[in-house]
């Protein structure tokens, strides 16, 4: 069951080129960069794994798991600075995962745009209501 559940990631797998773009915001003054990122299937299909690394120096490694006990994706995030955070994920439709990051008020998306272009937004909430933008990624092969 578990690399069943994992298919629903098919729409990540492979390599991309990376834009970021960081506007000012509360949390960060505006900035871009640019990397590489690749998506796999790892230990039989029951992981889906992101390492990226950016032109600046960053590098990470991301891990998707789906857990059958609370039948939720999860996602852990570790970055070379020493970072690390974990996730619930869950798909809105076909073409978008949504991420809760645990211990934050962030929420991020990956949307599919086209079969060579994805867009990752993460968004914190504003006073007010609502989110702002704090980070979007650009994926494209």
């Amino acid at each position: 069951m578990p690399a069943r559940m994992m298919n629903r990631f098919n729409f990540l797998l492979g390599e991309w080129n990376l834009t970021y773009t960081i506007p000012e915001s509360s949390l960060s003054s505006a900035g871009t960069d640019t990397g590489v990122g690749k998506f796999t299937k790892e230990m039989n299909s029951r992981y889906v794994v992101f390492d990226y690394a950016t032109a600046s120096g960053g590098e990470a490694k991301g891990i998707f798991a789906w857990d059958e006990k609370t039948e939720i994706y999860r996602y852990w995030w570790f970055e070379n600075s020493g970072n690390f955070l974990d996730a619930s994920c869950e798909f809105l439709d076909d073409d978008t995962l949504a991420m809760n990051w645990h211990n934050t008020l962030l929420v991020q998306t990956f949307t599919r745009v086209s079969e060579d272009k994805v867009i990752l937004k993460m968004e914190y909430p504003v006073v007010g209501g609502g989110y702002e933008l704090i980070m979007e990624v650009v994926f494209t092969r």
